[in-house]
């Protein structure tokens, strides 16, 4: 492989990874407040029981945003759900899991968020398009700005797949050259 396609796919790597670094840091903010507004809400019930619609719905919102812009974080630093039984065998090296990544990422996660991407379009279009708000008495008004977050996450996910996948192709391709 030309040493310039190697270094545009290592730029494009680390552009990604950033964008993915920089995703973390925002969800480990929104953590932060998402706990404060539970220990408030749970306080405030337990002490006066007073409870409130539009915290309760805040701390959903948040936790789904922390799902959505946390995927591409979780899954650059390798921290995802896996079959850990046959990735970590003995009989798994480090070519194999490069192997494992590289068409994990193009065949199974790229599509999958894809068709994420495709399918939840008119979903967040109409809630735009409607303004769409809580419909609990004293909920959020502005639903459809987390609606929003759906394309925008599963698209943070693509890339970092893509950069992952990029990271595989290149290993197996380094790996190949020391071998000739």
């Amino acid at each position: 492989m030309p040493s310039q396609l190697f270094i545009l796919f290592r730029k494009i790597i680390v552009l990604i990874e950033t964008i993915s670094e920089w995703s973390g840091r925002l969800i480990a903010w929104l953590v932060l407040l998402m706990v404060l507004i539970i220990v408030y809400q749970v306080s405030m019930v337990a002490l006066f029981s007073i409870g409130s619609v539009a915290l309760q719905e805040l701390q959903w919102h948040l936790f789904a945003l922390v799902f959505l812009f946390g995927a591409a974080y979780t899954l650059k630093h390798d921290e995802h759900v896996r079959i850990d039984i046959v990735y970590q065998s003995r009989w798994m090296d480090d070519k194999r899991r490069a192997w494992v990544n590289l068409i994990g990422g193009f065949l199974f996660l790229v599509p999958f968020c894809l068709v994420v991407l495709v399918a939840s379009w008119p979903f967040v279009y109409n809630a735009f398009i409607y303004g769409e708000g809580s419909p609990d008495p004293g909920g959020l008004p502005y639903r459809f700005v987390l609606k929003g977050a759906i394309p925008i996450g599963f698209a943070l996910l693509m890339l970092q797949g893509i950069a992952n996948s990029l990271s595989s192709l290149l290993y197996l391709l380094d790996s190949q050259e020391g071998k000739s």
